[in-house]
């Protein structure tokens, strides 16, 4: 995808003023099941290019025939190839993680789906956090201990390479969302997060009982859990997953860092 293909890019005052003229949709403005609905079957309008992202961001309207909102549309065609990544996959991650959100019922990461949209091809679509622009994990460390130690144990899990501070929005109601999950899901341990304040701790009980309840469904292949993950990753993909949740099972502690690797660059 070449830059002259794409919208001009959007400066964060025409980003604010876009974001002030939608009638913008939130998760808790409608149930879950009418956002998914808006996001998979929605016409969508390109508005531009979303600033300092490292792949092809859009932020697009996404509109049917009673609701409005915003989203952010992650084409597959405007993914920078990685060297440890299988090309052209990132999208497909973005919507395993909030499927393994939901199936956790930790609502990290905002509503998300796959689909063919624009002439820019498949890609996740996700809805739009409108968030404090100054709010990262950094200012917000140690105001909602039960949110991070959701988000840190939700890492864990899916294998989040890529946990910068700025990946932690806090929208204008308070909740604490998780984006950015391209780049997870990888067969080999990838963990890279700021968030390591927890490292040694027991992981709670409640999140402790959730994430069994997860391994047992995508131990079952009639699951519906288990259908749409094998949609989106690798056979190996989904069998290091199972291992992961066995292993964080077994320990139900927090890990400690390993090196350098362990933290992501830039931290925000």
């Amino acid at each position: 995808m070449d830059d002259d293909q794409a919208n001009d890019q959007l400066d964060e005052q025409e980003l604010d003023e876009q974001v002030l003229d939608e009638q913008q949709l939130s998760a808790t403005e409608a149930s879950i099941e009418r956002v998914i609905a808006l996001l998979t079957n929605g016409s969508m309008e390109i508005e531009g290019l979303m600033p300092d992202s490292s792949n092809y961001t859009f932020l697009t309207s996404v509109t049917d025939d009673d609701l409005q909102g915003l989203a952010i549309y992650k084409p597959r065609r405007g993914e920078r190839p990685l060297w440890d990544f299988p090309r052209g996959t990132l999208c497909q991650r973005e919507a395993a993680a909030y499927v393994m959100s939901e199936a956790l019922g930790w609502a990290i990461v905002p509503p998300t789906v796959l689909r063919d949209a624009t002439e820019y091809g498949l890609g996740s679509v996700q809805l739009f956090i409108d968030a404090d622009p100054q709010a990262h994990y950094f200012n917000l460390r140690g105001t909602d201990d039960a949110a991070f130690k959701r988000i840190a144990a939700f890492d864990l899990i899916v294998n989040n390479a890529d946990r910068k501070g700025g990946h932690i929005l806090k929208a204008r109601d308070g909740h604490l969302w998780g984006i950015d999950h391209g780049i997870t899901f990888h067969t080999d341990p990838k963990l890279r997060t700021v968030i390591w304040e927890y490292a040694g701790e027991a992981i709670p009980a409640p999140l402790v009982k959730d994430i069994k309840r997860v391994a047992d469904r995508l131990e079952t292949p009639s699951d519906d859990l288990t259908e749409v993950m094998n949609e989106l990753l690798t056979r190996v993909e989904i069998e290091a997953l199972r291992r992961r949740i066995e292993r964080v099972l077994k320990r139900a502690r927090y890990p400690e860092p390993t090196g350098g690797r362990s933290m992501p660059w830039p931290p925000i």
